[in-house]
């Protein structure tokens, strides 16, 4: 029976680099994952949703070549092209995490996982036919799209972010089921392709996460684009009629061709045999301390099957902390500034607290918003849309918060990062040079705004 210092279910963004990065620290590794590896992000979130996204974007631009002085007299679009693009990127990601895998420690055991009990101070993780012997386990099995409990939709064929590259024509008329990030970007994305989208959210706003004026600038924007909104709308039963999906709300009916769900995620606890050794979950959610520890002695848990934040840069950062934990100095925690962003056009960047949860927090703060239409560059490159906002401990002066609504949010928003995480007043923005002409210049002139905020 083979007997690892560490055995990792699930190969992850988490799961992947502890795997090299424990065997590099002398430990005997096995790696368990039954089908790919890297995680949603590899093989149907990341990777692929951002390469769509791209030839939806160069889609947009020819469509506004004249804007430009340029004659682009047709846009056609070659769907099946476009997924074909983001199935080549998926392949390529896994074959270079497959060649990673050569020697045997880190080994990478095929096979579903399960955990079996104990022999003695150790594990037992059943894979296929065969027992492995573990002293510590981490889980990171992640999370798949929950189907809500809605009449009928369990019978209704669905297109979700686990399964959208399995379609390949094109959505006539696209019902969206949900109003978070997975839903707003994947909704750009199929109505720059061509299709017809309808969005439906049962909460009081889109990106329900971020403050009011960053969902309802994200929503007219995306509204100008042509997708319909139904906001605070329940969904009462979904149906087929013909070949046509049926959604029920309140008074009225929405009809579609296609239904995609984007109503949460559900994490992959249910066949890990957590019950035999008495690890504790939540909903499913395995319950971890912040060193990533369960209940249960060397037993650990990262990425999305921990809860938090569902991010892949927060399942990699997880890696670093289980580093610490069982191989090193046990320091690193998940205390720490943990940002995002939305991958629609504009995109959103976020870090920190948002306006609402600071002043709920009681903070005395100072708020400074800039528009993005008196940027230079923005206005020269014709992406005049969206803001900046700051908030600022109004004692300290320190970044308490940031949004980003713009063209290249997802980039912006580091320098608020960098800032928080070296806890600086935002005056050293103010007072640094920059490149000239430049989106950041933006960033600046908005911390110079919290002078007088």
């Amino acid at each position: 029976m083979n007997q690892y210092e560490v055995v990792i279910i699930g190969g992850g963004q988490a799961g992947i680099p502890l795997a090299f990065a424990l065997a590099a620290a002398g430990k005997r590794v096995a790696l368990i994952e039954r089908k790919h590896l890297g995680g949603s992000c590899v093989n149907f979130g990341c990777t692929p949703t951002k390469t769509a996204i791209a030839s939806a974007r160069v889609a947009h631009l020819a469509r506004r070549a004249a804007d430009f002085g340029v004659r682009v007299p047709t846009v056609e679009i070659d769907f099946p092209r476009v997924i074909d693009r983001a199935r080549a990127m998926v392949a390529s990601f896994r074959q270079g995490l497959d060649r990673g895998f050569t020697g045997q420690n880190p080994e990478w055991i095929r096979g579903h996982a399960r955990i079996a009990g104990r022999e003695g101070e150790r594990f037992r993780i059943s894979v296929g036919s065969e027992t492995i012997l573990a002293d510590h386990v981490v889980l990171d099995t992640g999370t798949r799209s929950a189907i809500p409990t809605i009449e009928g939709i369990a019978d209704i064929e669905s297109i979700h972010a686990g399964n959208w590259l399995n379609y390949d024509r094109l959505p006539q008329r696209l019902i969206v089921v949900g109003g978070g990030v997975i839903a707003l970007e994947m909704a750009q994305f199929y109505r720059r392709m061509g299709s017809e989208v309808v969005v439906v959210e049962a909460n009081g706003q889109i990106a329900g996460s971020e403050d009011h004026d960053v969902a309802e600038a994200l929503q007219k924007f995306l509204e100008r684009e042509g997708i319909e909104f139904h906001i605070r709308t329940k969904i009462e039963r979904v149906m087929k009629r013909g070949t046509d999906v049926v959604v029920k709300i309140a008074e009225k009916e929405l009809r579609g061709t296609h239904l995609f769900i984007a109503a949460g995620r559900k994490p992959n606890s249910d066949d890990l045999g957590l019950d035999t050794i008495g690890v504790k979950t939540n909903r499913g959610i395995v319950e971890v301390d912040e060193r990533l520890a369960t209940n249960v002695a060397r037993v650990w848990a990262a990425g999305d099957l921990r809860g938090g934040p569902m991010f892949t840069h927060t399942a990699w950062d997880d890696h670093r902390v289980l580093v610490s934990q069982i191989a090193g100095d046990h320091e690193r925690t998940t205390r720490r500034i943990v940002p995002y962003a939305i991958f629609t056009d504009p995109e959103v960047g976020r870090v920190g607290l948002t306006e609402r949860e600071a002043r709920e927090s009681g903070k005395t703060i100072k708020v400074a918003r800039y528009e993005m239409r008196r940027n230079a560059k923005a206005m020269e490159i014709a992406e005049p849309d969206g803001f900046i906002k700051i908030i600022a401990d109004a004692a300290t002066g320190q970044i308490v918060g940031a949004a980003v609504v713009s063209a290249e949010a997802a980039e912006l928003v580091h320098i608020f990062i960098d800032a928080m995480n070296a806890r600086a007043p935002y005056t050293v923005i103010r007072e640094a040079i920059f490149i000239h002409p430049t989106l950041a210049e933006a960033v600046q002139s908005a911390a110079m705004m919290l002078d007088t905020a």
